[in-house]
């Protein structure tokens, strides 16, 4: 287990450290959702109203949450990246011959990426009082802990991709292609309650609706009369627990197939 432990320490810290020295992809992972937030949310909030939602709770305050989840995924995807470039240099290839499980290398890499992700959307909600969001100590724990469990589906689903991808064009083709429209479909741009009811449908079917639900909940712990018609917190945890693992699991699925095709 130490051996292990060591294993995934190694690979997560050379995740920061590889991030850390690209300050432009750091700036870029912040600023482009900040960039839409402010165009989109104020853009939207004298013209558009949620449906569902009380009527103090305005388009700027509605799409925050949704935010947060932007940065979480644009994180995402900035780290994961780096895999790609790890196959080209030979690195994954001496991983894939090394001998460590191949679970253990998809850990320490998700690992990584969810740090940094955690850290880019905690950064984000100092902005909250922006937002007309004012958050307790209650209410931050529950956000960083939902935050964890989406970025770590995120960096999965990431490095699911990466590994069996070798031009960084096509990864950001297919991811973009994927979790874009998830995040678009999660009730993080519009609610379901004013969707059609075939497209209700499919966010209600969509994994990340629920863990959009379980971060609004958290954000409005002490509030929860503004937060409209959403799933509940038990199923939004367990379904959102759920995504996380199965991402790990599929990820680590397909780390396996690379390393026989390696062979």
């Amino acid at each position: 287990m130490s051996a292990v432990a060591l294993q995934v320490w190694t690979l997560w810290w050379r995740e920061i450290v590889r991030f850390r020295r690209q300050r432009s992809v750091i700036i870029g992972s912040f600023v482009q959702p900040l960039i839409f937030w402010v165009l989109i949310g104020w853009g939207f909030r004298a013209s558009f109203k949620p449906s569902g939602m009380p009527s103090g709770i305005d388009y700027v305050q509605y799409f925050y949450p949704g935010v947060i989840m932007l940065v979480l995924l644009f994180t995402a995807i900035f780290a994961t990246i780096a895999t790609v470039d790890d196959r080209r240099q030979g690195f994954l290839q001496g991983v894939l011959v090394a001998p460590i499980a191949r679970d253990t290398v998809v850990a320490g890499q998700a690992l990584g990426g969810t740090t940094l992700a955690l850290f880019q959307g905690c950064v984000f909600l100092v902005l909250a009082p922006l937002a007309g969001i004012h958050l307790s100590a209650a209410a931050v724990g529950a956000s960083i802990a939902v935050m964890t469990l989406i970025a770590f589906a995120f960096n999965c689903i990431g490095l699911m991709i990466a590994w069996r991808i070798e031009s960084t064009r096509g990864f950001h083709l297919i991811m973009n292609s994927i979790l874009v429209p998830i995040w678009f479909l999660s009730g993080a741009f519009f609610p379901a309650a004013g969707a059609p009811l075939w497209l209700r449908w499919i966010m209600w079917l969509n994994p990340l609706t629920y863990g959009m639900a379980a971060l609004r909940r958290s954000l409005y712990l002490g509030e929860p009369h503004t937060l409209g018609a959403l799933p509940g917190a038990a199923v939004s945890v367990a379904i959102s627990v759920a995504f996380a693992a199965a991402a790990m699991w599929f990820a680590a699925r397909v780390a396996q197939r690379s390393q026989a095709v390696a062979a």
